[in-house]
């Protein structure tokens, strides 16, 4: 369990709660951190690829690993979801499409999956990393669009590419979220559950 790529792991889930309390400092009254966000929002986006990718070339891949790695990418979202709709950047339309997404997921697949005797999870295919790929990159231009007191080409490029992202990842999200209900139909029918 102690692997390298798990301890990445484990250091990027750490840094949920230090970049929401970033990303909120403005919400309560406090200084504009956002730079300080994106950084932390960066180095979760290079240590998930980082990870990863060791794991896989020191073959070290742990059931551990395979849990703790989704979850941070979901609690990074989540953070993002809140921080960004509480400082009024994104509309509260987008977290409920997307939360609602996992908990209906947790909802009507998982209970089946432990029926059936095959866990919580299933395997992450390329679709919902896709989709999680398009979100990780489309939070932090968003808030890149945010820097500064007036508009900039910068901030204008960030957030056109920002909702771009959005648009791309969310579409994708709903539709990994479908194949992977389809997954599970698939593997609990062939258990008989």
């Amino acid at each position: 369990m102690l692997t390298i790529p798990n301890l990445i792991s484990l250091a990027r889930l750490a840094g949920v709660p230090l970049f929401l309390a970033l990303v909120l400092s403005p919400y309560y009254g406090g200084p504009k951190y956002d730079v300080w966000a994106l950084v932390i929002l960066a180095l979760s986006g290079f240590s998930d690829w980082l990870d990863g990718k060791l794991a896989r070339r020191w073959n070290q891949m742990t059931k551990f690993g395979a849990m703790i790695d989704p979850l941070a990418d979901r609690l990074y979202i989540l953070a993002t979801l809140v921080g960004l709709t509480m400082r009024q950047i994104i509309p509260l339309w987008l977290p409920i499409v997307l939360v609602g997404r996992d908990v209906a997921m947790l909802v009507l697949i998982t209970p089946k999956l432990r029926r059936a005797g095959y866990g919580v999870a299933l395997p992450v295919h390329f679709l919902g990393k896709a989709a999680t790929f398009n979100l990780l990159y489309a939070f932090p231009l968003l808030l890149l669009g945010q820097l500064g007191e007036k508009p900039t080409h910068l901030t204008d490029i960030a957030n056109i590419f920002g909702w771009a992202f959005v648009g791309w990842g969310t579409a994708l999200y709903l539709l990994a979220g479908g194949l992977y209900f389809v997954q599970a139909q698939r593997i609990t029918r062939g258990s008989g559950h």
